[in-house]
């Protein structure tokens, strides 16, 4: 079969099978309709703690479910233990899937359960989703990009293995012409922040902060660069954060009459 092909073939899922399967933000109705389908399909379903309860709750009953989540350094598995157990389920003939969080592609560690079953002859796909930046921008009313203001947009995680500093381009971070989007920011956020006002980023940048995004739990806070230390101080060390800096995630004007303002929480908003 082509590589063409094999990328189109949305069928269900054959004994032996492993599908990576986007599972989105969390909230399940922005599931595509292709992780649906495998979710139904799996017999047996690997999860990352941050999969939300919603999209959960769509396996079907009497599908084994195994936790393999991974937050703030709280590993319930090793990247080499969940390969070793997607590799074990794959062999015996069943029908994998392995729910992550957002988009498999993006801070996902996909490559390493790609290469890994890839090397042992079992074939793995994937079925992307969408990633947590894309549903925090959609949430609060604000584009990623902005004509003249922000071309450019740059993902980063603040995730270092435990004991280690932030190892980052701050050079590159510290552009005012970008959006910089920093994946599980809550605990970093004092250091980025001290690093990229020393490289000159201004201190009224405008910071979106985006904790649970699309669950119960959503909180959307609009800051700025020099009062985010503050404004992540009462969120858990734990809690899923995102962060959304640069001109493009100001607080619009439209925002009072925007589908999500009461979501919202406006208490860091420094034009206020």
């Amino acid at each position: 079969m082509s590589r063409h092909a094999a990328a189109c073939d949305t069928g269900p899922i054959a004994p032996g099978e492993v599908w990576l399967v986007g599972a989105g933000p969390g909230d399940p109705d922005l599931l595509t309709r292709q992780a649906e389908r495998l979710i139904r399909a799996a017999d047996i379903v690997f999860h990352d703690a941050l999969v939300g309860p919603g999209v959960l709750a769509l396996i079907p009953a009497g599908v084994d479910r195994v936790t393999v989540g991974k937050r703030a350094r709280a590993h319930s598995k090793d990247q080499k233990g969940i390969n070793d157990l997607l590799l074990a389920a794959a062999l015996s003939g069943r029908r994998v899937v392995r729910l992550k969080g957002g988009d498999p592609s993006m801070f996902g560690r996909s490559a390493e359960e790609l290469r890994h079953l890839g090397a042992c002859g079992v074939r793995v796909r994937v079925a992307p989703g969408i990633t947590t930046a894309s549903a925090a921008a959609a949430r609060a009313g604000v584009s990623l990009t902005l004509r003249g203001l922000a071309r450019r947009i740059q993902f980063v995680t603040a995730h270092a293995r435990a004991d280690e500093p932030l190892d980052l381009d701050w050079d590159a971070l510290a552009d005012p012409a970008a959006t910089l989007g920093v994946y599980m920011g809550r605990s970093a956020a004092p250091e980025l922040t001290r690093q990229l006002l020393s490289r000159g980023l201004s201190g009224d940048t405008p910071v979106l902060v985006a904790v649970n995004v699309t669950l119960e739990e959503e909180r959307l806070l609009f800051t700025r660069l020099d009062l985010l230390p503050f404004s992540v101080a009462a969120l858990a060390e734990d809690a899923p954060t995102l962060l959304l800096i640069g001109h493009a995630v100001a607080r619009p004007d439209h925002v009072a009459a925007f589908s999500h303002a009461n979501a919202m929480a406006h208490d860091t908003d420094a034009a206020a």
